[in-house]
């Protein structure tokens, strides 16, 4: 529920920020029966600026999850088949210089994902996550209200906070998640800073509306377009099909880009426009990640624990993919089953993908339209011809990785987490730490849909006389290992769908975030030692 006023003076965990990754992680709670308090100070989700436009593959598979995929699709301006391109031209009516498809896991790729990946503005995605958790009861979203102090003492955490009115409360949480952005107030309470880059380079957002700038567009449709001439090397691209744009200009500082605006939209159009300007966003980018992620019982996440490049779409995924992480270990803890290894793994798990995020986003930066300028690019010329084949050579070689990037978006494992397993042996498409190769299963189900809430040990051959009885053993043993635990275990067969085979394993321990955390043919050696790994409670 939403409460404007009153909040609870007594939650399981206190989430500090109600942007996407702060209600993310309230969604992972809730679900999982923890009770929940999102303090925001924000009563209603601005509008005015789109911020992050890509919900990539991983995000959506972890909406799927929570039931909500189609909600977001219903309710995004464009869908998948409006686009799949990214074009580089001269501008909107110039000449075109090269095109990506198939772009940001908007296509479909055999059954490598269940779920493609949606164009969406930020706001589209917070909004609906705020119905959602409204919809939980056991989260509550308190408005009008912001985190100001806190004081870890050994089995709790006081947190201090105030509505508009600079009215004080006091909130006692078993846990604090800070989820509160660049300026993260937890972040400085626990005394955790950034460490990293901060470019020196300026550019300047908008977003307007130009009801008629398709009938200038020579390109067809398309997601992004950056425009690459020296009056205005920028990107630009639809947030609707009615006409409102957003736009960054590079290199453009914000007294230049307030008195220049309509000059911009100009440029980059290739002819005038009659535009309205809705809102300005001028910024620098950051590649920068807190030099530590917990302390205690508070843990930072999103923004608040590291700072990307918008470059690659990268930045908002990467915190939901913190608050998917973070929630269910959370989850497990307070339900006690979890053991005092499992929030450690949060950080040996997220920091490595982060800061592969990061260095993906700052090496996208390193060619930006205001780098791919050159002499004749607009000429129609036989040299013209030339500088527009010579750009497009160089975009297709340095651009290339910016829109293709699901081995960073679905590939990275967790190599040297605590919690992981790796004594199953070789396998071919399953690895442990790895997620979840996905599957289309016989009967036209995603293999993710069957997968329990908590952990799922798949049982990928049936049950025959001799080598068979093996494996019954095993998930026996599993079994009553997990049940000694308190590990909620539900084991979900299928045999007949050649998995076993492809997976190159009988059995595949799934955790709740679809990552792998064993694989094999047998676990009867020691498998308290394994559940207690998988756990957190393991040596």
């Amino acid at each position: 529920m939403t409460v404007p006023g009153s909040v609870p003076r007594r939650t399981e965990v206190l989430v500090a920020g109600g942007g996407p990754v702060g209600l993310a992680t309230a969604v992972e709670l809730g679900r999982r029966g923890v009770e929940c308090l999102v303090v925001e100070p924000r009563a209603v989700v601005s509008r005015a600026r789109p911020r992050c436009k890509t919900i990539n593959v991983r995000t959506m598979e972890h909406l799927r999850r929570w039931g909500i995929a189609d909600r977001l699709r219903a309710r995004a301006p464009l869908s998948p088949e409006f686009s799949t391109d990214v074009v580089f031209c001269t501008t909107l009516a110039g000449h075109e210089l090269s095109r990506f498809t198939g772009v940001l896991g908007l296509e479909y790729e055999g059954d490598r994902f269940p779920e493609r990946g949606q164009q969406a503005p930020q706001y589209v995605l917070e909004e609906l996550l705020r119905d959602v958790v409204d919809e939980l009861d056991a989260c509550t979203l308190a408005v009008g209200h912001r985190v100001v102090g806190l004081t870890q003492e050994p089995d709790h955490v006081v947190v201090e906070i105030v509505d508009a009115d600079g009215t004080p409360a006091t909130i006692t949480a078993d846990y604090v998640v800070g989820c509160d952005g660049p300026r993260s107030t937890v972040r400085a309470q626990i005394g955790s800073e950034y460490v990293g880059e901060h470019a020196l380079r300026p550019n300047y957002g908008m977003v307007f509306e130009a009801p008629r700038l398709w009938d200038h567009v020579r390109h067809g449709a398309a997601v992004q377009y950056w425009t690459v001439n020296p009056d205005a090397p920028a990107l630009l691209g639809p947030l609707d099909r009615t006409g409102t744009w957003w736009i960054i200009a590079f290199g453009v500082d914000r007294e230049t880009g307030d008195r220049g605006q309509h000059r911009l939209i100009a440029a980059a159009a290739g002819t005038p426009v009659d535009a309205t300007v809705l809102s300005t966003d001028p910024w620098t980018a950051r590649m920068q990640l807190v030099d530590r992620a917990r302390c205690g019982r508070v843990v930072l996440a999103g923004d608040a624990a590291h700072l990307n490049p918008p470059f690659g779409g990268h930045g908002l995924n990467t915190g939901i993919g913190d608050a998917v992480d973070l929630g269910w270990k959370l989850a497990a803890v307070l339900q006690g089953w979890g053991g005092p290894r499992l929030l450690d793994s949060y950080d040996a798990e997220r920091r490595p993908v982060q800061d592969r995020v990061i260095t993906a986003a700052a090496e996208n930066m390193k060619t930006l339209s205001s780098e791919l300028l050159s002499p004749d690019l607009d000429a129609g010329t036989a040299a013209g011809e030339v500088a527009r084949e010579a750009a497009h050579v160089r975009i297709q070689q340095t651009k290339h990785a910016e829109f293709h990037a699901l081995d960073l978006v679905l590939d990275l494992v967790h190599d040297g987490s605590p919690v992981i397993s790796s004594d199953g042996g070789e396998v071919s498409e399953v690895r442990a730490g790895a997620r979840l190769a996905h599957a289309w299963l016989a009967d036209g189900r995603s293999l993710y849909d069957v997968l329990g809430p908590w952990m799922t040990l798949l049982v990928l051959v049936d049950h025959p006389v001799g080598d068979g009885v093996r494996t019954e053993d095993a998930v026996r043993s599993l079994l009553h290992a997990a049940d000694g635990r308190g590990v909620p275990l539900q084991v979900v067969e299928l045999p007949g769908h050649d998995l076993a085979e492809r997976y190159g394993a009988r059995l595949v321990l799934v955790r709740p975030d679809q990552y792998v955390a064993w694989s094999g043919d047998d676990a009867r050696d020691d498998p308290l030692a394994l559940i207690d790994r998988i756990r957190g409670a393991g040596a």
